[in-house]
């Protein structure tokens, strides 16, 4: 299967748990047994939520793929850190991410009708810009450009912040009737947020910035 947020019948529970939990008619299913290999992917083509099947180089699949990605990359990034506020925020974009590689693999736009937790919309917009200015109000002013690095932690979240850009240019891709609005104002928010939790990591680790 192509990775990640597969809503689709028989998706695996490690690829989407919106899946396992609501299976392929949107009935309650959490305590239904769901294999991880399913074999109807094994031609190249893969499900979107409400039964349309399409390519798996498909721009929406590609896009829901960068989407998973970040947020592996920010798992990670949330083991390897010791910051026990930056690791609670991480836990909670993940969250989100889910939510976000939902609503991408449904193009009908049916499932955030039935399921809360796959919704992403301004109070999730407002929450990563007030995380943004609480951090920012610990770090000292950016006047230059900085150079990707530092510790382990605020290493990863600069390549978990590229990574979301490439995300957010993959759904741009789509058109912008393709997608919610929120879904991208979420994204480009959540770069921004995940270059200052780098800059927070790196500061909280008494570690210098290198100026380009």
């Amino acid at each position: 299967m192509r990775r990640g947020f597969l809503l689709l019948k028989n998706a695996s529970p490690g690829a989407c748990p919106l899946a396992a939990a609501e299976g392929w008619s949107g009935e309650r299913a959490y305590n239904h047994p769901v294999k991880i290999y399913t074999r109807t992917g094994d031609t190249g083509d893969t499900s979107l939520f409400g039964g349309g099947r399409v390519s798996k180089a498909e721009a929406r699949v590609d896009a829901y793929g960068e989407v998973d990605e970040l947020n592996a990359w920010l798992g990670l990034t949330r083991a390897a850190t010791s910051d026990a506020q930056l690791s609670s925020m991480i836990e909670r974009i993940q969250r989100d991410l889910f939510a976000v590689g939902a609503r991408l693999a449904d193009p009908a736009r049916r499932i955030a009708e039935r399921v809360a937790k796959a919704t992403v919309g301004q109070a999730d917009v407002t929450r990563l810009e007030e995380w943004i200015d609480q951090l920012e109000a610990e770090l000292p002013p950016l006047r230059h450009f900085i150079l990707a690095g530092g510790g382990s932690s605020g290493a990863s979240l600069h390549v978990a912040r590229a990574v979301c850009r490439r995300a957010e240019r993959a759904v741009v891709g789509l058109g912008a009737d393709a997608v919610d609005p929120e879904v991208l104002v979420y994204l480009n928010r959540l770069s921004d947020l995940l270059f200052v939790m780098a800059r927070a990591a790196n500061h909280r680790a008494g570690l210098p910035e290198t100026e380009w």
